[in-house]
């Protein structure tokens, strides 16, 4: 008889796909397991290195509080970082002509807090746009993003001490804590660079160096020079 069957061929189709519903069922709750835990293992692993993070960022932005030297005439570094170039300069931007400079490299796990060199008044800030070479290179100093902080010191009376803070390849952030006309003691905050970057010292040729290329020093703390 013509279309005999029919019925039933749909009647076993949909039993088919119901079974086949039916079984996807368990295997979708597998997946969903397997998938839950494979999400739950990486949540964990995320966890852990924002962990790592969240430590390594706390280690790098501590702010110690600076034990400074007593004694007139000093002039502290304002920096935490290793001494590598002791040369002469000449600086128009502040100093006027011919100077003394100490650079420091700061590397990603010094201190990046900077502290005032001397006891005075910032009578000098600007920033400069530049580019963001590796702090390691002595050339960054001439064409990297900084900003250069004045000081004219009250003790001794009347000296100029420059300060340029320089980015590197990691630092693109300096935040200056402080504004001209500020009056700052030696050893005060005065900024923060985010990550590895330079410090630069200006002196006048009166100040007698005290450190030598190699030196580590700690900023608010270790002496750069004095004033005799």
């Amino acid at each position: 008889m013509k279309h005999s069957g029919r019925a039933r061929k749909a009647a076993f189709k949909m039993i088919f796909i119901t079974l086949v519903l039916v079984v996807l069922v368990p295997i979708a709750g597998v997946l969903a397991t397997v998938i839950g835990l494979s999400l739950l293992a990486l949540f964990w692993i995320l966890l852990a290195v924002w962990f790592a993070f969240a430590l390594f960022t706390l280690y790098f932005f501590r702010d110690p509080n600076a034990r400074v030297p007593a004694g007139g005439g000093l002039v502290v570094s304002p920096g935490h970082g290793k001494v590598d170039i002791i040369d002469t300069v000449t600086d128009p931007q502040f100093m006027g002509g011919e100077c003394q400079r100490i650079s420091m490299f700061l590397s990603v796990l010094n201190v990046h807090v900077q502290n005032a060199p001397v006891t005075g008044k910032v009578t000098y800030l600007k920033y400069t746009e530049g580019q963001f070479l590796n702090a390691m290179k002595t050339e960054c100093a001439t064409c990297n993003e900084n900003v250069y902080i004045g000081f004219v010191s009250s003790d001794p009376a009347n000296e100029k001490i420059g300060v340029k803070l320089i980015a590197g390849v990691l630092a693109r952030r300096i935040i200056p804590y402080i504004e001209i006309g500020d009056i700052l003691a030696r050893g005060d905050r005065m900024s923060l660079i985010q990550f590895g970057s330079r410090v630069d010292v200006y002196l006048p040729h009166s100040a007698k160096i005290k450190v030598k290329l190699g030196d580590r020093v700690v900023g608010g703390e270790s002496v750069l020079a004095a004033f005799e």
